[in-house]
């Protein structure tokens, strides 16, 4: 089979050497005769696996003890109203800053549970580019809370600057950036994560939550989703994906080895480098985003002449290269290259670009 590489943006690629370590002790975890997937999730031999993985999530991200790490059901979406669920305030009001389709989408879910405030942080400058503004906002001081998303997966937009909230607690979707750089947690009240990006198999979530954020849920809210509930059971009052939080600790466990945030940093910024740089010189190829906030992760673009979009992906995928489809709401193209990604994707793709444009010229 000829190498194939996945620039799917969620569910994303996962590292070869975490893949073939969860293929060797799918079977037979650990020489107990079982699958990691069959194990009670109470079991003494399971407890030690999610524990770890919880350990070296703590270890990577530097957590200090007053943020709790816990697994929650729901995935990205479903913390959209985890989030309004356990903070706000039916006659209250939060402020969502939004720049890009998930921003809106979690602004959209929090209308349902308080006020929202949405305050628009994209625009157009003068070089027709999409830029972000995170600065001087009009934030309300009585506000429950400030939500943020950190990264666009459809557009392409990153947020790499601080923003001030005068306290207000600081609400962070970083499910798609999340153990890509070095990320100072301290700055924000909650940080969460759908898991399909960087962090291991769809359909889970995890909060980073700031202990005195939790026990505040609305009465309504289901036990499930109570941040409360979920600490005081070490995230397991319902059963947890068990086979989700195993494979997403040996992704911990792959970074850690790679080098931490840190190393992952700069790998991720060669190939974002190399690729942006590849279409910035090449007029066959655009991107919309301004320099100061294109995503490390997720890199839109447009061909010149967009008759040509479907015989660009039709060769691509003949070239092992695959899921480069823009999301229906943008158009165009977008390779998402997560942590997983190596270098050589990311090569691959602009000489297949390259070579494409000058079939095409």
């Amino acid at each position: 089979m000829s190498k194939v590489y996945n620039f799917s943006a969620g569910p994303a690629m996962l590292p070869v050497e975490v893949m073939k370590k969860c293929q060797e002790e799918f079977l037979n975890y650990n020489g107990l005769g079982v699958s990691i997937i069959e194990m009670s999730h109470r079991s003494k031999d399971y407890m030690e696996v999610a524990n770890q993985a919880v350990a070296d999530l703590r270890d990577l991200l530097k957590l200090p003890d007053n943020y709790k790490v816990l697994f929650m059901h729901g995935g990205g979406r479903g913390m959209f109203a985890n989030i309004a669920m356990n903070l706000a305030q039916p006659n209250g009001c939060a402020d969502y800053l939004v720049g890009g389709a998930w921003a809106g989408y979690a602004a959209a879910e929090g209308k349902k549970y308080t006020n929202v405030n949405e305050i628009k942080i994209d625009s157009v400058n003068d070089k027709n580019l999409v830029t972000i503004n995170t600065k001087n906002l009009p934030l309300n001081k009585d506000a429950q809370y400030v939500h943020v998303c950190l990264n666009e997966t459809i557009h392409g937009i990153e947020i790499f600057d601080d923003i001030n909230t005068n306290n207000v607690p600081l609400i962070a979707d970083a499910s798609s950036n999340i153990l890509s750089r070095p990320l100072d947690v301290t700055k924000y009240g909650i940080v969460y994560a759908g898991a399909q990006k960087n962090i291991g198999p769809s359909g889970f979530a995890i909060a980073i939550v700031r202990e005195d954020l939790i026990g505040h849920a609305l009465p309504f809210c289901p036990s499930v989703y109570d941040f409360k509930v979920t600490y005081e059971h070490d995230s397991m009052f319902n059963t947890p994906n068990t086979f989700a939080w195993y494979l997403s600790g040996l992704v911990f466990k792959w970074i850690k080895d790679f080098g931490g945030l840190e190393a992952m940093e700069a790998r991720n910024k060669e190939k974002a480098d190399y690729l942006y740089g590849f279409i910035d010189s090449c007029d066959f190829y655009s991107n919309n985003v301004d320099k100061s906030c294109r995503s490390r992760m997720n890199v839109p673009f447009f061909l010149k002449n967009s008759d040509l979009n479907q015989e660009f992906l039709d060769k691509a995928k003949e070239a092992g290269l695959c899921n480069l489809k823009g999301h229906r709401v943008l158009g165009g193209m977008r390779a998402s290259i997560y942590n997983a990604m190596p270098i050589e994707g990311v090569k691959a793709l602009v000489e297949f670009m390259d070579k494409f444009a000058k079939e095409h010229k």
